[in-house]
């Protein structure tokens, strides 16, 4: 019997995306810089907040984040495994997010006290997580896999089903996917370069927040 996601389980993927049009993809670098990183974007209106699992201190920073910053929503991305999903959740992550889907993902999703928001790219992936009662997803990478024309395709034939877009979005084209009536909000890397971080100028990470909040309409 297919394991099946509690629709709360939808609700609060709902309630997360709705607190932010956009939620940066961050990848830390050093423990050091996630603190003045986060404390900007929060600072700017952005208070859901996505640290990517793709460097050695990612969870130490979820960590960090999640012990300093309650008032934000810290949750982690690039989620591969379910020992990686585990291993967030514990490290205090308050949401996962996925590149891709599994069934062992997906059944993880369902198991954990966090949610899940799964990515996939093609209508039989997401074919696979509705067989599972998810109904929110991660459209990724969004500019090579059919962009918004594809998003707005896909409303006609299953219109309960919503997105995340990430991959290939910017200040200037975000708004064309937040257009669509199922788009939830959109994931993207513009609000911190490594230039800035670099430079440690989190005065203009936070003016980009400040920017990007106040530009983009849902």
């Amino acid at each position: 019997m297919t394991k099946q996601l509690p629709s709360s389980k939808n609700d609060q993927i709902d309630t997360l995306c709705a607190m932010s049009p956009v939620v940066p993809v961050l990848t830390f670098r050093t423990t050091e810089e996630a603190l003045p990183v986060a404390e900007a974007l929060l600072e700017g209106g952005v208070s859901v907040l996505e640290v990517t699992l793709r460097t050695p201190v990612s969870l130490d920073a979820i960590h960090m984040l999640a012990e300093k910053l309650p008032e934000a929503m810290i949750g982690a991305g690039t989620i591969t495994e379910p020992n990686l999903y585990k291993a967030a959740e514990e490290a205090g992550a308050r949401f996962i997010v996925s590149p891709g889907i599994t069934t062992e993902l997906l059944e993880a999703g369902i198991e954990s006290n966090i949610p899940l928001l799964p990515g996939i790219q093609t209508i039989s992936e997401m074919l696979e997580g509705l067989r599972h009662n998810y109904q929110r997803f991660k459209f990724f990478p969004a500019s090579i896999a059919g962009g918004p024309d594809a998003l707005k395709a896909y409303s006609g034939p299953f219109s309960d089903v919503k997105f995340c877009p990430t991959g290939g979005i910017s200040l200037e084209n975000a708004q064309d996917y937040l257009s669509l009536s199922n788009v939830m909000c959109v994931g993207g890397s513009w609000l911190t370069p490594q230039s800035l971080i670099e430079n440690k100028d989190w005065a203009a990470i936070k003016h980009l927040a400040e920017e990007t909040t106040s530009t983009l309409k849902r």
